[in-house]
């Protein structure tokens, strides 16, 4: 049981990035698709918590779609602090099955995915998100004739700037763009091009490169070679004008539809019968990787163009997604998870430069030896050279680095504002309660469920720059098991490594109804000298009402310590009203 509510019953698909679970919840009385995060392999264990904070703040981004043609996201939660994504679950095969087990689509099938997923990229793009790996692996079909996206933002939440600086990320070789493969940015025209790979594959019933499935060689073919050419026929034309290498000048989506429309003779539903939802005896699924596999790309170009793609990439977005702060109910480090893919990620090295003959299978294994250890190298520098060629600093914005004093880091005190909340948790049996919230503060909700004290509600207020948080949770009947909040207390103190964490108090609250205290909190593992370098501090109040325990908690950066105390923690905390 996830969460309190969500059921896991069987595996749709597991990888090294993650498992995905059939599961039902329990709340609301419906099928669901469940995906146990992991992190992928080669991360240090020091860069697993940012990690997996940075793909729940994707999750976050991409639940703003809300469009027919893409999957939706419905929740993300927490069980024993591991991180776990709840999304819409959708019968079907992925196209990608489709043409491995029945060849190539007629054009009006094909016309039928490229429209859906035309609209499903129009939709991701005017909400500012780039999906990143378009390709027949992400595209699932449904025997009632619903074609839908999926998988957005996987690249991302793991390195988002360029390969020419970091020398990782994450993308499926024979479906990459080429800009991307040899180190620009990635842009929603990565996506045009992602699309038009998938069309040809889709009539072709094979990706436009794959070189025997030598990763190695196809991102060579991608960025040295001509871009290949579909047979001729109606589709013809709209693939050429998306896999063209120049980026601006590839159609636009609108167009895509446009083309695509008359092509289209039946409804989905006609178009995709129920054979092509039948795997034919003696089919089986391979468990390698090949080049359609979203992959963790390694690459090295020539010093020319290295220079030519490092300036150009300077003027370019390298962003991660948008950082809104904390999550909502961000917990101690657990055990390292991640998004899950339904391709394992393998490593491959440096596209090969332009040669005459096919290397020998000695070159072969050297080249590969090498790139894995090349690999190994970067895996604990690539992500931060990533951040730094980014302007950005190596943990999140909330680490940001500290001063011993508590002056120009400091921000006004912010108005207050008061505002009413609900804490209770799925039966919605008390947990009401009232609130003066910093004004502009970002409202999110989440459960959340530990071992020890069961499923709580936690209601999080999130500051404009995301450095800073409130946060109200409720734990119901804590009281009716435990005869004060030392428990809580004793287990906050073991929840975190010994090393990253130093408690202050306990101490009465002046109203001698609680109990008050103070905790540092290093998000690298572990403190610095004197709290500095990326330390946060809470100050949290644990207020009995009833048999319930309220827990009152404001999170800042350590430089901001003590107006964090002073201009919120002092004065939010003194309009807290609550119910049993």
């Amino acid at each position: 049981m996830v969460a309190g509510r969500y059921r896991l019953r069987s595996v749709l698909g597991s990888g090294s990035m993650g498992t995905v679970w059939s599961a039902y919840d329990e709340f609301l009385h419906r099928q669901v698709a469940v995906k146990e995060m992991k992190v992928p392999p080669g991360i240090p264990a020091s860069q697993a918590d940012e990690l997996r904070e940075r793909t729940l703040r994707e999750a976050r981004a991409i639940a703003v779609l809300s469009h027919p043609n893409v999957i939706i996201l419905h929740d993300v939660a927490r069980e024993d602090d591991q991180p776990f994504v709840v999304m819409e679950l959708l019968p079907s095969r992925s196209l990608a099955h489709i043409l491995r087990d029945h060849g190539p689509l007629t054009v009006g099938q094909a016309a039928a995915v490229g429209i859906a997923v035309a609209s499903a990229l129009e939709a991701a793009h005017a909400a500012g998100i780039t999906h990143r790996d378009v390709k027949p692996g992400n595209v699932l079909v449904a025997s009632d004739g619903r074609i839908k996206l999926t998988d957005f933002g996987i690249a991302r939440n793991v390195s988002e700037a360029t390969m020419t600086r970091t020398g990782i990320m994450l993308g499926s070789p024979a479906y990459i763009a080429p800009e991307v493969a040899s180190g620009g940015a990635v842009t929603p025209a990565a996506d045009l091009w992602g699309l038009g790979a998938t069309l040809f594959a889709a009539v072709e019933g094979a990706p436009p490169y794959d070189a025997d499935g030598d990763p190695l060689e196809t991102v060579g073919k991608v960025v040295n070679g001509k871009v290949p050419k579909p047979k001729a026929g109606p589709l013809a034309d709209v693939i050429g004008a998306l896999m063209t290498k120049e980026p601006g000048r590839r159609i636009t989506l609108r167009e895509v539809r446009h083309r695509l429309y008359p092509l289209q003779t039946k409804t989905p539903l006609d178009l995709f019968g129920p054979e092509l939802f039948h795997t034919p005896d003696g089919k089986k699924t391979s468990a390698q990787p090949d080049a359609t596999d979203t992959q963790v790309i390694k690459t090295v170009l020539p010093d020319k163009a290295k220079d030519k793609a490092e300036k150009k990439a300077e003027g370019s977005s390298s962003e991660l997604a948008a950082d809104p702060g904390p999550l909502p109910f961000l917990r101690p480090p657990g055990p390292a998870s991640a998004p899950p893919a339904t391709d394992p990620p393998t490593v491959f090295a440096p596209p090969p430069l332009p040669r005459a003959s096919r290397r020998s299978g000695t070159a072969t294994a050297v080249l590969v030896a090498v790139a894995i250890l090349l690999f190994l190298l970067a895996a604990g520098g690539g992500f931060a050279l990533a951040r730094t060629v980014g302007g950005q600093p190596l943990l999140p914005p909330d680490a940001a680095p500290r001063s011993t004093s508590n002056g120009p880091t400091d921000v006004p005190p912010p108005s207050l504002v008061q505002q009413s909340g609900d804490a209770s948790y799925a039966t919605g049996n008390g947990g009401q309660f009232g609130l003066a919230v910093p004004q502009g503060w970002q409202k999110f909700v989440a459960p959340h469920t530990t071992t020890k004290f069961g499923a709580s509600t936690a209601v999080q207020y999130v500051s404009p720059d995301g450095r800073r948080s409130l946060r109200v949770e409720r734990l119901v009947k804590y009281f009716a098991q435990y005869p004060s909040d030392e428990e809580y207390i004793s287990w906050l103190k073991t929840s975190y490594p010994g090393n990253a964490f130093t408690l202050f108090g306990p101490s009465p609250m002046p109203d001698g109804k609680g109990t008050t205290l103070t905790y540092r909190l290093a998000e690298g593992g572990t403190l610095p000298e004197k709290g500095g370098g990326g330390t946060r501090v809470t100050f949290m109040n644990l207020v009995p009402a009833g048999t319930s325990l309220w827990l009152l908690s404001v999170t800042v950066p350590a430089e901001q310590e003590n107006s964090g105390r002073q201009d919120v923690f002092d004065r939010v905390a003194q309009t807290l009203s609550v119910s049993d």
